[in-house]
């Protein structure tokens, strides 16, 4: 079922954007340090997405692995805990005079 809503919700995106460059198929002229080049609009905005998106995605990495490694170190602590009370069920009760 999720893999249903995944292509439907994949081919919504990729008619949106279709339809997103037909509207906006003009060319425009971008400017950068060693020269010029002209480029649909929509393939411009685009890819001005996709490169925010993509240093997003990496400014959030270090977070991410902090996270990641301490979720590891939570992870052996509940290991060796359960370890220690396992032990501690294993001895014997001594009855008290």
């Amino acid at each position: 079922m999720s893999r249903i809503l995944k292509v439907i919700f994949f081919l919504f995106v990729l008619i949106l954007g279709l339809a997103f460059h037909v509207k906006n198929d003009q060319l425009v002229n971008l400017n950068y340090y060693m020269g010029s080049i002209h480029l649909p609009v929509s393939l411009l905005v685009m890819s001005s997405l996709l490169v925010g998106a993509l240093l997003g995605i990496f400014a959030s990495l270090a977070f991410i692995a902090k996270l990641k490694r301490e979720n590891a170190k939570l992870a052996r602590l509940i290991r060796l805990t359960e370890e220690e009370v396992n032990n501690l069920r294993a001895i014997p009760i001594k009855d008290v005079p």
